[in-house]
């Protein structure tokens, strides 16, 4: 018989099917009704350091400025005593690991939040840094050292994992996650998702793209997945973004994921969707004799990678030789 059971950021799971954050996991009732379809792990949805700062800038008085901190400070308060109670109240109804999760770009406001999420009972915290990089005058790698230096104040207060999920818009995310693991992070999620513009050339104004993420997005977490847990092999990787196909989960690990986050397949297919991925995966292992997921976890990963390199750039060449 087949054991789903992995390791993901010092957690254990009993499968590697994690519910990313979003509006799937923005209340206990929807979190128990996860658990119940048979995730292994939930990720809550984002507190979102931008949105704590732009309602207190909507609200301040242009008149009595004295009072604008004191604004500021209550509607804070206000949030993080919001996620504390979901972070409560999901733990009661659940019977999996419970992540807390955190977006933010600064290292300052989010240290004693950090202890206060750990208190809350959060089995880790998972920390996003999504952001892009526009200033004419930036700094080459002061993107990469905001993601170490928030890690490394975080983890002086607190001793539970923390989970660093990176953006694709990085030079060398090898680098990075080496500098991560260094400092203290338990585990890696590849990729966050951007918001996706587009334009309405009709009314000539941005709109909105595709809110879900396609299928087509796995190739690249795949090839960074691959890479990284060849070169950086004592932190564990989640792939997210994607996992629209239940022989994504089977690709992810062989790639040398631990778990992957899905999202956008359970707004589309609904939570049965969770049933479809543990089903496949089970399925895969017992036609191939593997009992456990360590057997074939990182087979295909990118031991060589100026092999792989050379191997994709070939591949490109050949598939546009053939197109001629």
């Amino acid at each position: 018989m087949t054991d789903l059971k992995t390791t993901f950021a010092g957690l254990q799971l009993r499968n590697p099917v994690i519910i990313s954050s979003s509006g799937l996991t923005n209340s206990a009732g929807k979190n128990k009704k996860l658990a119940e379809a048979g995730a292994g792990a939930i990720v809550l949805k984002s507190l979102f350091e931008e949105q704590i700062l732009i309602e207190a800038d909507h609200l301040k008085d242009p008149v009595y400025s004295e009072g604008n901190d004191y604004l500021a400070d209550y509607i804070r308060e206000h949030k993080l005593a919001e996620y504390i109670e979901l972070i409560k109240e999901s733990k009661k109804v659940c019977d999996i690991p419970i992540i807390a999760s955190i977006n933010c770009y600064t290292d300052t406001e989010w240290i004693d939040f950090a202890k206060q999420i750990e208190e809350a009972g959060a089995d880790a915290l998972e920390i996003n840094i999504l952001a892009l990089q526009s200033d004419v005058l930036y700094k080459y790698g002061s993107f990469e050292q905001r993601h170490i230096d928030i890690l490394s104040h975080i983890k002086r207060v607190v001793k539970l994992p923390v989970i660093m999920k990176l953006g694709d818009n990085l030079t060398n995310p090898i680098a990075l996650i080496d500098q991560l693991y260094a400092n203290g992070a338990a585990a890696v999620v590849l990729f966050n998702r951007f918001y996706q513009p587009d334009i309405d050339i009709e009314k000539m104004v941005h709109s909105s793209g595709d809110v879900f993420s396609h299928s087509s997005d796995l190739s690249n977490t795949l090839r960074w997945i691959g890479i990284a847990s060849a070169l950086v092999n004592r932190i564990d990787y989640a792939a997210s973004g994607g996992v629209h196909k239940p022989e994504a989960i089977v690709k992810a690990i062989l790639a040398g994921a631990s778990a992957v986050e899905v999202c956008s397949a359970i707004y589309q297919n609904t939570n049965l969707f969770i049933g479809e991925l543990t089903r496949f995966l089970s399925t895969w292992m017992d036609n191939k004799g593997f009992k456990n997921i360590s057997q074939f976890k990182g087979k295909l990963n990118a031991k060589d990678v100026q092999g792989i390199n050379m191997w994709e750039r070939t591949q490109f060449l050949k598939y546009f030789s053939n197109k001629q």
